[in-house]
C-alpha cells in the first residue's frame, strides 16, 4: 500500500490553487512546514510478555518491532524506531531479573531525563503497557510508581498513559466473542473494575491521576494472518489528546493504514472522529501561532479546499476549520 503523506497533499492543495496570492500561499507553506518539521517522540515500556511490540507494529502498521514468540525477552536494551519524524523508544520494563531490571530502570531514568535541542524533555509521553491476563501487577506498579512518575518533571498525569494490552485475555479467554472481536457485557464489567482498580493503586502510591484504558493489539506471526485488535483507536485517541497539538500530524502521518484495523471499539464514544478533531485543532493552532497575516492565511485555506465556515480566532484565522475539517477527513478514510 502507498503511503499517504498529510503534509505532502496538504501543501500540494495550496500550491495548485489559482485563487491564492503567491505571498499568501508562501505564508500559508511555512505553517505547514513548521507542523511537517515537528518531532514526536513516544516511550513504549512495560513488563515482558505485555504486547509493547504488537501494539506498535499495530499502530503504526511496521513489522521493525519483534513480536516475542519464545519464553526470553526479545527487547533487552532501549531499542529505537525512527518513522519519519516520529521516534519510538522501545524499552523493556522490569521482571528480567534483578541484575537486568537495575539496568533497564538506570537507562529508563536516563532517557526520561535527557532533554532535546530546545533543552525541553526528550520525550513527549511515556505508554506503559500492562499485561491486561496478569492478575499480578506487583512489577508493572513498580516500573509506573517508583521509576517513571518519579522522572517525568511537570504535567505527570499528561505525559503517562496507562493502557492493559491482551484484554481478550482478561478472563482466561472466556467471555471474548472471537468472531467480531469484542468483549461480552460480563468481560466489560470485570475490565472496567480491574483499570479502575489499577486508577486506583496508582493515585494512592504517587498522587497522579492516570485514566487506564484496555484494548487488545492483536498480534502477527510469521506466516500468520494478523488478529483484528480491539479499542486500537480509543489507544491511538488518548495518544493523540495526550500529545503537544502541533505535534499531532506526525502521529496521525505514521499510523497504520489499514481500515479493519480501526473498526473494533467501544462506544463510548466515536474514537475515529475524535482523532479527526485533534487533528483540525493541531492545523488550526499550528497556522495561527506565528501567522503574521491575519485572516488572509485562514481564507487563503479555506478558498483552496472549500467548506468555509467563517470561523475568526482573535482576528487570526478566517474560515479555516471548514476547510481542514475537508482535507482531513478526505485523506484519512482508513479511520
Amino acid at each position: 500500500m502507498k503511503k499517504q503523506d498529510i503534509f505532502k497533499d496538504l501543501e500540494d492543495s495550496i500550491f495548485s490553487s489559482k485563487s491564492i496570492d503567491e505571498k499568501t500561499k508562501s505564508e500559508v507553506l511555512k505553517k505547514i512546514a513548521r507542523l511537517k518539521n515537528c518531532k514526536v517522540n513516544i516511550m513504549i515500556t512495560g513488563a515482558t510478555g505485555c504486547g509493547k511490540s504488537s501494539t506498535i507494529n499495530a499502530l503504526f502498521g511496521t513489522e521493525k518491532a519483534k513480536v516475542g514468540t519464545t519464553p526470553d525477552p526479545e527487547t533487552m536494551s532501549i531499542e529505537k524506531y525512527e518513522l519519519s519524524n516520529l521516534v519510538i523508544w522501545d524499552s523493556p520494563g522490569l521482571g528480567d531479573g534483578k541484575e537486568k531490571d537495575i539496568t533497564h530502570a538506570k537507562n529508563i531514568i536516563k532517557k526520561l531525563n535527557e532533554l532535546d535541542e530546545n533543552n525541553k524533555a526528550l520525550i513527549d509521553i511515556v505508554l506503559v503497557i500492562l499485561d491486561g491476563g496478569s492478575r499480578d501487577l506487583g512489577t508493572s506498579y513498580e516500573l509506573i510508581n517508583n521509576i517513571i512518575i518519579p522522572n517525568l518533571g511537570e504535567n505527570k498525569d499528561k505525559r503517562i498513559l496507562i493502557a492493559l494490552n491482551q484484554c481478550d485475555m482478561a478472563m482466561k479467554g472466556v467471555n471474548w466473542d472471537y468472531d467480531n472481536s469484542v468483549p461480552n457485557e460480563k468481560l466489560i464489567k470485570f475490565l472496567d473494575e480491574k483499570v479502575l482498580s489499577v486508577k486506583k493503586r496508582i493515585k494512592e502510591a504517587t498522587g497522579v491521576d492516570v485514566d487506564p484504558i484496555y484494548y487488545s493489539a492483536g498480534y502477527k506471526e510469521e506466516g500468520e494472518e494478523q488478529a483484528k485488535p480491539y479499542n486500537l483507536s480509543k489507544l491511538l485517541y488518548y495518544i493523540m489528546k495526550n500529545t503537544p497539538k502541533e505535534k499531532r500530524l506526525v502521529v496521525a502521518n505514521n499510523t497504520n493504514k489499514e481500515k479493519e484495523m480501526w473498526q473494533s471499539n467501544d462506544e463510548v464514544k466515536n474514537y475515529n472522529n475524535e482523532i479527526k478533531k485533534s487533528l483540525i485543532d493541531s492545523v488550526v493552532d499550528g497556522i495561527e501561532s506565528g501567522a503574521d497575516t491575519g485572516g488572509d492565511i485562514g481564507r487563503a485555506i479555506a478558498g483552496s479546499v472549500g467548506e468555509a465556515v467563517g470561523r475568526v480566532v482573535g482576528g487570526v484565522v478566517g474560515g479555516a476549520v471548514g476547510a481542514v475539517k475537508s482535507v482531513i477527513s478526505g485523506l484519512f478514510s482508513w479511520w
